[in-house]
């Protein structure tokens, strides 16, 4: 049983370490991943490197060819029009669950959120931020989305966020096309307008939020990964 309890501890770590390096742009869309070197560099074996692997494979992060090996996924335009899709979809509901459910407490708690994150936006855009600063960002604006789902009072549409990786490959995409910049004030406006008790306009506001941006995101990421991802180009 503790040999079972370490390994999976392990693989967690493992998992943890690799997804981090993904998103913080460490391991940049397309890059080769060695297992054996992944291993000797987070100090452990092979096996719960490639459980990891595995897992992030499975959640769309990493793919495997035959005779080609492992590399971080670069997503075909298809993945990420259906990514803007289906966060639509649920985070639209879970603007409309915060403007009926949320107490007051939480709309203040939502809205001093927004203020610190168009602040630190705002400082990304003039000043730039370091590698750690801005992955501390991307967390925090994943904090704020995932808090006004779990105010709505339903943690299944909270769990269908998480489980379907919405906010995640919001970040990656952000990551990989250096993406810092939005308009001042971008979540200020919307804690405001799901703060004000309009079911309808707070999925107004939630889905203007959402696609924002959308088609330039998909334009550079052509751009970038044209050459050395052929499956994403035309699809």
């Amino acid at each position: 049983m503790k040999r079972s309890i370490a390994a999976v501890s392990l693989s967690q770590r493992a998992y943890t370490e690799i997804r981090d390096s993904i998103l913080s742009g460490k391991l940049l869309l397309g890059t080769p991943i060695s297992r054996r070197a992944l291993a000797q560099e987070l100090d452990m074996s092979v096996v719960p490197v490639s459980d990891a692997l595995q897992r992030l494979e499975s959640e769309g992060l990493v793919e495997s060819w035959p005779r080609v090996g492992t590399r971080v996924r670069i997503p075909t335009a298809q993945d990420i029009r259906g990514h803007y899709v289906v966060r639509e979809a649920l985070e639209s509901q879970s603007a409309r669950l915060f403007a009926q459910k949320s107490t007051q407490e939480e709309r203040a708690e939502i809205q001093t959120l927004a203020r610190t994150l168009d602040e630190q936006y705002q400082k990304a855009n003039g000043d730039g931020l370091s590698s750690e600063a801005s992955f501390d960002l991307h967390r925090l604006h994943q904090h704020f989305h995932m808090r006004v789902a779990e105010c709505g009072g339903h943690p299944a549409l909270s769990k269908a966020i998480e489980r379907n990786q919405i906010l995640t490959f919001n970040w990656l995409y952000d990551t990989a096309t250096h993406r810092n910049s939005f308009p001042p004030d971008h979540h200020g406006r919307l804690a405001q307008a799901i703060s004000e008790g309009d079911p309808e306009a707070a999925d107004a506001a939630m889905r203007q939020h959402v696609i924002y941006g959308r088609e330039e995101l998909l334009r550079t990421f052509q751009m970038l990964y044209s050459d050395i991802g052929p499956r994403y180009v035309g699809r």
